[in-house]
């Protein structure tokens, strides 16, 4: 059964917040990373650096509010106070699929996020499977018409799958991302949910891929998500399919470690970050960066615009506790700092090469 974007979007929101949605075989193992503690760091809490340049742009932080949504009414306002929000703290914001805008220009304004957020860097996002379809020009447009300082090209094949009317055909993808990147326009290949192993990461960067979002499994489950979509909209067998798959993919901290060993110019880790620990772990495994977003929208929908910047500036404080404890001044020092990877992350990134530099 056919059913809209907006509705499909506004479902999507609904189910990320109300319903269990996260992986239940395991998580992103970032617990497996554990930070040598140093006791005496000689730091003083101010002097603690912990900002960065990513994809051109200066941001007083390594954080982006990750992609959620576009295409109604409440993710149109909802976007706009997330990137006011993420001007205020000097952090990144990305936007959900722009497909919605895409298909119906009326739809445009609920991504318009650029005026509440003149100087962060702003990602722009559309699916590579539909911009396979529409073209370079159309799909460079669309960031064009946000004022996007970068656009991902989201991988979801996963997703798709478990859609009754989703996408079936995954050729091509790798030609697209290397045709639509341009010196004005970097593309970031983003996962959603499932992860990058060491065989994608390396296709990709073969490809003349060179910035990544891992979205890697253990956090949101995006199968999972469509499972329950599915069930909302009276399709059983995507349902059943949807849960079958909900723990598919390469966890998170697997993710960064293979993509890093590769050589991108920027990893970014997303998927199942929650807290500034979370991010200090991503940062210490060769990640440039970290997302967060579930998190960020249920604190918006539970206390609206304070509660998601209450939550966001304890993350920062977290990351901040967590360069003062391993004496790392700056975000570099934390990127190499010392620890120790528990058992399963270990044996996930194996093949991983251990001695390429980050």
């Amino acid at each position: 059964m056919a059913h809209s974007i907006p509705t499909r979007k506004a479902l999507h929101l609904d189910v990320c917040v109300n319903e269990d949605v996260g992986f239940n075989g395991h998580g992103t193992l970032l617990d497996e990373v554990h930070l040598e503690h140093n006791a005496v760091p000689e730091l003083e809490w101010h002097d603690l650096e912990t900002s960065i340049t990513l994809l051109g742009k200066s941001l007083r932080a390594p954080l982006i509010i990750g992609a959620m949504s576009g295409g109604t009414a409440e993710a149109g306002a909802m976007n706009a106070v997330l990137a006011e929000i993420a001007e205020e703290l000097g952090i990144g914001f990305a936007l959900g699929s722009q497909k919605a805008m895409a298909k119906d220009s009326t739809l445009a304004d609920t991504f318009a996020v650029r005026r509440h957020a003149p100087t962060t860097l702003l990602l722009a996002n559309v699916g590579a499977v539909y911009a396979r379809q529409i073209g370079v020009e159309a799909t460079r447009s669309l960031a064009a018409q946000v004022g996007a300082d970068a656009i991902q090209l989201h991988l979801n094949a996963a997703m798709e799958l478990v859609q009754g009317q989703g996408d079936r055909n995954f050729r091509g993808v790798l030609d697209t991302l290397r045709a639509v990147q341009s010196a004005e326009l970097p593309v970031v290949a983003k996962e959603t949910g499932s992860g990058l192993g060491g065989s994608a990461a390396r296709a990709l960067h073969a490809h003349g891929v060179r910035h990544v979002d891992v979205s890697g499994a253990g956090g949101t489950s995006w199968t999972a998500v469509d499972s329950k979509l599915a069930e909302h909209l009276g399709d059983e067998e995507s349902r059943l399919v949807g849960e079958t798959f909900r723990n598919w993919g390469v966890p998170t901290a697997a993710s960064i470690v293979h993509t890093a060993c590769v050589g991108f110019d920027t990893v970014i880790a997303t998927g199942g970050i929650q807290t500034g620990l979370d991010v200090a772990r991503a940062l210490a495994l060769g990640a440039n960066t970290a997302s967060i977003a579930r998190p960020v929208l249920v604190a918006y929908r539970e206390g609206g615009a304070a509660a998601a910047r209450n939550y966001l500036q304890r993350v920062l404080r977290e990351l901040r506790m967590a360069m003062m404890l391993t004496a790392s001044p700056t975000v570099a020092h934390l990127r190499v700092c010392p620890s120790v990877l528990g058992p399963e992350l270990r044996r996930w990134t194996e093949t991983a090469d251990p001695h390429a530099t980050r």
